[in-house]
């Protein structure tokens, strides 16, 4: 499949998932550059067929994020003029342990919140920037879900990180700056640090080896 054959099954995508749940349907954000991909192409669906309707993402902030990060999300919210819902985790940081146990971690201050927030918010599909080739546990999921009270959307599932690359430069998309410092993938700060060989080598191995468990409770 050619880089545009692969924007053009994205956008078709899209424009289902606009037909079967309406502009309710909300992208989980995580201020990356994948789901910055599809928060852009989203936007763009919607400004074309249902002008006027608010452009919704749903964004986890852990607590432990990298401020660069925050500070890129914050920005391109006010410049997109998003309604942003930004997630918090009901723990308390400063006694709880974090990742020492990474699917414990991830389950309290990303996987139940998120959840929570989506069925409080009535998102009925939730699109995220999964790709095919970050992990092996992603390649062989469809591009629907079904998450019992809401679809999660895997739109750009075929993309490479190469094709997002390219995309985000012809289009002139933004991104955090943290990419430019050497980081390939951006999580949490305890669990991220500066890429080496392969996209997520700078993420947390224990957790990479337990991504199936990880989406098996909802994870991204």
């Amino acid at each position: 499949m050619t880089f545009f054959e692969k924007i053009a099954l994205t956008r078709s995508r899209m424009v289902e998932v606009l037909e079967r749940f309406g502009p309710g349907a909300a992208v989980g954000w995580t201020g990356g550059k994948d789901s910055t991909v599809v928060l852009a192409l989203w936007r763009e669906l919607l400004a074309a067929k249902r002008p006027g309707a608010s452009v919704r993402a749903l964004n986890l902030d852990t607590g432990c994020k990298f401020p660069e990060v925050l500070a890129f999300r914050d920005r391109l919210a006010r410049e997109w003029d998003l309604e942003l819902h930004i997630v918090r985790p009901g723990v308390d940081l400063s006694r709880y342990p974090l990742a020492v146990d990474p699917v414990a971690c991830c389950g309290d201050l990303k996987i139940r919140p998120l959840n929570e927030a989506v069925r409080g918010l009535s998102i009925p599909a939730l699109l995220t920037g999964v790709r095919a080739d970050e992990n092996r546990d992603r390649a062989n999921r469809p591009w629907l879900e079904d998450h019992g009270d809401h679809v999660r959307v895997l739109p750009i599932l075929e993309w490479t990180e190469l094709d997002i690359w390219t995309f985000m430069t012809r289009e002139s998309i933004p991104w955090c700056t943290l990419y430019d410092q050497g980081y390939r993938s951006l999580g949490c700060m305890p669990c991220t640090s500066r890429s080496g060989h392969g996209e997520r080598s700078g993420r947390d191995a224990a957790k990479e080896e337990r991504m199936g468990q990880l989406r098996s409770l909802g994870y991204f």
